[in-house]
């Protein structure tokens, strides 16, 4: 695959109110709303807003969070992520910089390709998370859900590399579900053939954008990088060729539903960055602190999946008169998890009833010794305003896995 060349004139910016300016921008305590809100807030028929960095993000548009995510998991969804922080790392040592800060080898990323990644502290502790796209040899686009332009440069040094808050120059669109691909194909047909995490250069409605084959579901999907003022002219094209096969937009609510079906972690939720709380031989840092970690066996957890059995469950909702509830809603806050003598072993950070699974789920901290797939547990939870310990057992992540994903 050929280098994706991106000049280095970026798009218009957004202001506070979603205006379009270019230069310096506007300074204003308003919630900042996307380069897609025109859209979005059409079609969000409950007037549900989160705020992610400070700009507007929609809970959910149907009255049925669950009718969003059968969406993603049987046609497909359209997901509005531009909120997200983007950082240009450019120049001749952009390379080299990466390899000494991220813990996944960038220098295995080949022009064209991506990689879910992380960085560290010196002590081996997660920063954050987020995907680098390869454009060229020296050129890469960083996501972050936090601010991390200073943190970055601050480790830059005398190397030749350029880091670049380019936030609010592009408009990301994730496209999720079995259908995405065939959509897409229909209006850049180069989707057809891009591998899992690739990445590509491509035109939609005489627009030129990035598509890459990531995203936040674990399912079949792309994200879709359009320059900011293009938005809604892709959106637009994007929307008319999904029309009459059960396409819509989801919110964070679906979105997090999917998230911990697949085994991927949430900032603040399932790990807290070491900012806030302050295999191989490269020098990135935090490798040793790892290494001796990984040597010793010294992880006090592992972050596995948890399935709950379903005889217990009902058993324990039985005897307490009440109907097992099956509910899907994410529950993202911790849940001690213990031994049959109620020692307490871990605690879970995210769960939910798993539409697709039909099971009870959770992403929880386990000891080393516990991580096995099998190994057996209890996870608590209220129930008629008193605990009860549920019978459940480790998992490997993702828990829900479709070979459409990486096909």
């Amino acid at each position: 695959m050929p280098p994706l060349v991106v000049g280095a004139a970026w798009p218009a910016r957004w202001d506070a109110l979603g205006s379009r300016t270019r230069g310096s921008r506007i300074v204003s305590t308003v919630v900042r709303t996307s380069p897609f809100h025109q859209r979005t807030s059409a079609l969000n028929e409950t007037g549900l807003w989160e705020h992610w960095s400070n700009c507007l993000a929609a809970t959910r548009y149907q009255m049925s969070d669950k009718f969003e995510y059968f969406a993603i998991r049987n046609a497909a969804g359209l997901f509005d992520s531009s909120p997200l922080y983007k950082y240009r790392i450019s120049g001749s040592d952009a390379e080299r910089f990466l390899a000494g800060v991220l813990t996944r080898d960038i220098r295995r990323c080949q022009p064209g390709h991506a990689q879910y990644t992380a960085w560290c502290d010196d002590r081996g502790f997660v920063v954050e998370d987020g995907v680098v796209l390869r454009l060229a040899r020296d050129e890469f686009l960083l996501t972050a859900a936090e601010p991390n332009l200073a943190y970055l440069a601050g480790l830059a040094g005398r190397l030749d590399v350029a880091i670049e808050d380019v936030s609010d120059a592009w408009a990301v669109l994730a496209v999720q579900g079995p259908r995405s691909r065939a959509i897409l194909a229909t209006l850049t047909p180069i989707v057809a053939d891009l591998p899992y995490f690739g990445v590509a250069a491509a035109s939609i409605a005489k627009v030129p954008i990035l598509v890459s084959r990531t995203g936040y579901t674990g399912d079949l999907g792309f994200e879709l990088w359009i320059p900011a003022d293009d938005a809604i002219e892709v959106w637009d094209a994007v929307w008319a060729a999904s029309r009459g096969q059960g396409v819509i937009p989801f919110g964070m609510t679906a979105l997090y539903m999917a998230r911990i079906e697949a085994g991927l972690v949430l900032l603040d939720v399932d790990f807290h960055s070491s900012r806030f709380a302050w295999t191989d031989d490269r020098e990135f840092i935090g490798r040793d602190a790892i290494r001796r970690e990984l040597a010793g066996r010294t992880s006090r957890w592992k972050l596995s999946g948890l399935v709950v059995d379903w005889r217990d469950y009902d058993r324990i909702y039985d005897g307490a008169g009440l109907i097992p509830p099956k509910d899907h809603t994410p529950i993202q806050d911790e849940y001690y998890v213990y031994d049959d003598e109620l020692n307490q072993l871990g605690y879970a950070t995210s769960q939910m009833y798993s539409p697709m699974l039909q099971r009870h789920i959770a992403l929880a901290r386990v000891p080393l010794d516990r991580s096995a797939p099998g190994s057996r547990v209890k996870l608590e939870m209220a129930v008629n305003h008193r605990y009860e310990y549920f019978d459940a057992y480790v998992a490997r992540t993702p828990l829900f896995n479709p070979e459409r994903r990486t096909a």
